[in-house]
């Protein structure tokens, strides 16, 4: 565990222990929370697992709905939420469920979990994930040092041999790959990734399509009330990085597509990107122009009476295979951590790896 963690872990459970969250929350819960998650997957002893961050079990997901309602939260789809903060019906706070990317396990394992409780639930598609051909470069550079002993490679103009011969060792690797890589435009990350594959003959083509729904998959999950399906881009690029024209392209491309595949319109959208250079007023105004009635971000917050005027940048609370304890998710919703890092001057979004881009 790094020591950052380490930190953020213990000041979250001396929030719980100490009672301040619960003390404060009146001046901090706001109104509601939309919760961000990825993958919903039983739990699996891997020494290597670099992404587990992005992974929560069915098991954790059923007690964080159990906590929800208990602590009197109403459970809602976002077409009701987008009613209540546009209309100002706040006298209930309220919670949302949103998956990002369209990964099968969503199907598999968190559907079962919605459905046993009656929760309505929302899956955000890349149509490029959907179609197979999706580049989930963070998983090929997951495959890739899993299957060598070592890889060598120019690291800002230096070249690092790096060894992969232990999963402690594999881990290292990735993280300062990974650190990296989040240094550059994705589009140039990808391809670095994709160039070290092809180096060391390590065949990554058949990941999307392991990974990810399809659109007979997604089409047979939309049958049921509960699932609304939002679009999040095609390629699944940060808009921010992108051209008006090709962030707006990007926008319609998986917006229609979804249309045309589930024969529904496509209301609601999740902006790719974690930094807070990944999202701003030209992608917030694209998305109102595509006729969207929502869009969410990946920023850390709560939802409050002021976002009744911004639905197309609603923040979420991640939902982390890092803090997997009802007593996270207890203080999360409080509003606390949010407060003191903003009072603090810290960005509201804790900085995440490039998969958290969904």
């Amino acid at each position: 565990m790094s020591p950052g963690l380490a930190i953020l872990r213990a000041s979250l459970s001396a929030l719980h222990f100490s009672g301040l969250d619960s003390l404060v929350m009146p001046l901090t819960r706001g109104t509601g929370a939309i919760f961000m998650l990825h993958h919903v997957l039983p739990a699996t002893p891997m020494a290597f697992a670099p992404n587990r961050h992005l992974e929560v079990t069915p098991e954790f997901l059923d007690r964080t709905i159990r906590l929800v309602r208990e602590r009197g939260y109403d459970l809602i789809s976002l077409d009701e939420a987008r009613l209540r903060l546009g209309d100002g019906d706040l006298g209930r706070p309220f919670v949302c469920f949103t998956l990002d990317d369209g990964y099968r396990d969503a199907l598999q394992h968190a559907y079962p979990v919605f459905k046993r409780h009656e929760v309505p639930f929302t899956v955000y598609i890349a149509s490029d994930f959907a179609d197979g051909c999706g580049d989930l470069w963070w998983r090929a550079l997951e495959r890739l040092l899993q299957e060598v002993e070592r890889v060598e490679l120019k690291i800002d103009g230096v070249t690092r041999r790096l060894s992969c011969a232990r999963p402690q060792a594999k881990l290292r690797a990735y993280r300062t790959i990974h650190r990296w890589l989040r240094k550059l435009p994705e589009q140039e990350a990808r391809a670095m990734v994709a160039d070290l594959c092809r180096t060391y003959d390590v065949d990554v083509s058949g990941i999307c399509r392991e990974l990810a729904m399809s659109w007979d998959e997604i089409r047979s999950l939309v049958r049921d009330p509960l699932v609304t399906i939002g679009a999040h881009t095609r390629s699944h690029l940060p808009l921010g990085q992108l051209s008006y024209a090709e962030a707006r392209a990007e926008i319609e491309a998986s917006r229609s597509r979804i249309a045309r595949e589930l024969g529904r319109p496509c209301r609601h959208f999740s902006l790719p990107g974690s930094e807070q250079q990944d999202t701003g007023a030209r992608e917030f105004e694209l998305v109102r122009e595509a006729g969207l009635l929502t869009a969410v971000t990946a920023q850390n917050n709560l939802l409050k009476p002021r976002h009744g005027g911004a639905l197309a940048a609603l923040p979420r609370i991640a939902l982390s295979g890092e803090f997997q304890n009802p007593r996270y998710v207890k203080v999360q919703l409080s509003g606390v951590p949010s407060a003191l890092w903003q009072g603090a001057g810290r960005l509201p979004a804790r900085r995440q790896p490039a998969t958290a881009h969904a």
